[in-house]
């Protein structure tokens, strides 16, 4: 506890104050609970609203798009900070590119824990534009 005397604005000294400073103290735990662990599922949902609610009504363009992607990015981490996964940092991809009938390959390299990381993916279509967006959870030790 930390005491400290406040000054008015005629600097006169008033009465002493408490302040209570709140730590989150080291776990030092290795493992997540299982209420808390990254799930797939549930985030796979999340991205698939994220992407039906901005992308339903859009046409591809090469000169907006890349704004598009990163607005996507920020709401679907945005969201995954709000469901509450302790200790997990969040990378989030999104593409954008154009309909034109030819056929696209992705892939992704990660070296982690396969006990608690995890990730979400989910792709949406429409006759102009394809969109691919993948999150990770990364449990921090």
């Amino acid at each position: 506890m930390c005491f400290f005397k406040s000054r008015t604005l005629d600097g006169k000294i008033g009465k002493q104050q408490d302040i209570v400073e709140q730590e989150k103290l080291h776990s030092y735990s290795l493992r997540p609970k299982i209420s808390q662990r990254f799930r797939s599922a549930e985030v796979k949902e999340l991205i698939h609203s994220i992407l039906l609610a901005r992308l339903a009504d859009k046409e591809y363009n090469s000169e907006t798009s890349n704004e598009l992607s990163k607005l996507i990015c920020f709401e679907i981490k945005d969201k995954l900070k709000s469901l509450n996964y302790d200790r997990y940092k969040f990378v989030v991809q999104c593409v954008i590119g154009e309909q034109k009938g030819a056929g696209i390959n992705m892939c992704g390299r990660c070296f982690w824990d396969s006990d608690t990381d995890n990730y979400a993916e989910s792709i949406y279509m429409n006759e102009s534009l394809f969109c691919v967006a993948a999150a990770y959870g990364i449990y921090y030790y």
